[in-house]
């Protein structure tokens, strides 16, 4: 089961930013209740609590929030344990999915991230396509190649004449040709 809590209070310090392997933010909440005695409204006793987060949420709190701001924290509560010189410490702690200025004590402005979207290298596909495109399809090679030995076969006939050998003969053997060199 999770202990999920909302808080608003005041940015009490520094955030204290880190980027090891994950991006890591803290930094100390002030929750300070206005309370009703005889006479008025006063401040309540102070209530402080380490927030955490991390990944993105990290990098936008530690580039949005800053000492004395008003915000909201919404996530889980974690207690931490650890021992140091044979004592045993522990602190509860707010790791935040969700943080936000409080807009009832400012205004604040939203700027969305831009996600930047992998850039490949394409240059040699578009070069690749290009060489494609740039062949003729089957069917045209083969009538462009035909033409091509014909005319070539043609020439080679009317300046030489086979008596007997017809112009679609000579172009029937050099179709032949053409297809045992291929």
């Amino acid at each position: 089961m999770e202990a999920l809590v909302t808080m608003s209070g005041w940015v009490g310090g520094e955030i204290e930013y880190r980027n090891n392997k994950t991006a890591t933010a803290s930094f100390r909440l002030a929750c300070t209740p206005r309370v009703w005695r005889p006479g008025g409204w006063t401040d309540g006793e102070t209530t402080w609590l380490t927030v955490t987060c991390f990944r993105t949420l990290a990098e936008n709190a530690a580039a949005s929030i800053a000492k004395g701001d008003a915000v909201m924290v919404s996530g889980k509560l974690r207690t931490q344990v650890w021992e140091r010189d044979g004592v045993s410490y522990e602190r509860t702690v707010l790791e935040a999915q969700v943080i936000g200025h409080d807009l009832t004590r400012g205004t604040s402005a939203f700027r969305k991230l831009d996600r930047q979207q992998p850039v490949e290298d394409t240059s040699e596909l578009h070069e690749l396509i290009d060489a494609v495109e740039r062949q003729p399809v089957d069917g045209e090679a083969v009538a462009e190649q035909r033409t091509v030995t014909e005319e070539k076969t043609a020439d080679r006939t009317s300046a030489t004449p086979d008596a007997g050998t017809t112009r679609d003969q000579v172009s029937a053997k050099a179709g032949e040709r053409t297809r045992k060199a291929a």
